[in-house]
């Protein structure tokens, strides 16, 4: 049947609507307009969320994609696959469904409201278990998957999130940059204390919404004796992003738990250093080309930053690593992937 008819694909794709996307909106946008546009033969429909079904109306859709509501119970009972997206699934069954999870840090630690983790978990376990198939962005991931959900290994597929390559400025400002929400999981008042002891000179640019726990982040700026030089811009559009990726010496990334951690491949396909975790999916993604420090320990990620400050040839260094690793991952790959875990599930 595939090989004549490649079917119709239904996928969620609410999160990809928005001023602020998440990282799991960036990954929806990618796998959506990729698909279409890897695979013309194929029918999509890009299912959206009454709170961004109209919304959508703004974005032009490729020519074969449709918009269609998700509200149960409306729901695209005649695709022959529904991808959800970001661990989530209609509580009716469709014909056959595949599952991307991105992290499980919700059930894991103190990352969220009680009634949120609640919620997350019952919808994290709702889907899990009416998946053909689970797609995961790292083993890391994939082990939490069937550790905390008790989902067996023949249904999982690791398939990596992606980044793109960008124009590489050698000469950089004394910055240190962070991008991702500021929320206790991101470790962020640990980074402000290690960035104390780096050289005058230096700047900490947070980039980043405010997020769970980001009340004990802004008052940690402001007691802290290098106030002057932290910087809290808040969510920035691509074009600031971008900039800042290109002015920045140094990207700082001492999360707690990632499911992936896609800024650390932003800031390696930008040519800046990266200094991240030795913990959840950071090792995995990161490979050989960062300088792994431990996150729960303010020393070591203070004596990572002056080593990273302090060294060019280190710098030079893991630009020179960071950029071969970040080649390792493309959007293209990903939608391959995702399109061989359909072909999958209709042969059987």
């Amino acid at each position: 049947m595939w090989g004549t008819d490649p079917g119709t694909i239904a996928l969620d794709a609410t999160y990809s609507i928005g001023d602020h996307l998440s990282g799991v909106g960036v990954y929806s946008r990618e796998i959506l307009f990729g698909l279409a546009a890897a695979y013309p033969e194929a029918g999509f429909q890009f299912c959206y969320r009454p709170h961004r079904f109209l919304r959508s109306f703004r974005e032009k859709l490729p020519a074969n994609c449709r918009r269609f509501p998700l509200q149960e119970p409306i729901l695209p009972r005649r695709a022959d696959i529904f991808h959800g997206l970001n661990q989530r699934l209609p509580t009716t069954r469709l014909r056959h469904t595949v599952t991307t999870f991105h992290d499980l840090f919700v059930m894991t630690g103190d990352y969220s409201t009680p009634e949120f983790r609640q919620r997350f978990t019952e919808q994290a376990g709702t889907a899990a278990e009416r998946s053909d198939l689970i797609i995961t962005v790292s083993r890391f991931t994939a082990g939490q998957v069937q550790e905390l959900l008790n989902v067996e290994p023949a249904r999982i597929r690791v398939i990596p999130h992606g980044t793109r390559q960008r124009a590489v400025v050698p000469e950089r400002e004394q910055i240190i940059l962070f991008v991702g929400a500021l929320q206790r999981r991101k470790n962020i008042v640990r980074l402000i204390e290690a960035f104390e002891g780096t050289a005058p000179g230096w700047k900490l640019v947070l980039a980043g919404s405010l997020g769970f726990g980001a009340e004990e982040i802004l008052t940690r700026i402001d007691s802290s004796p290098r106030k002057a030089d932290i910087q809290t811009p808040g969510y920035v559009p691509n074009t600031t992003l971008e900039e800042l990726f290109q002015r920045a010496s140094v990207f700082a990334f001492p999360s707690l738990d990632e499911g992936f951690g896609m800024p650390v491949l932003d800031a390696m396909a930008n040519g800046v250093p990266v200094l991240t975790s030795n913990t959840s999916a950071l090792p995995e993604v990161s490979g050989d080309a960062a300088l792994l420090i431990d996150p729960l320990d303010v020393a070591s990620i203070a004596d990572g930053l002056r080593r990273l400050t302090e060294d060019r040839s280190l710098r030079d260094e893991l630009i020179r690593k960071g950029l071969d690793r970040s080649k390792e991952f493309t959007w293209e790959k990903s939608v391959e992937q995702t399109w061989d875990v359909y072909r999958e599930l209709l042969s059987v």
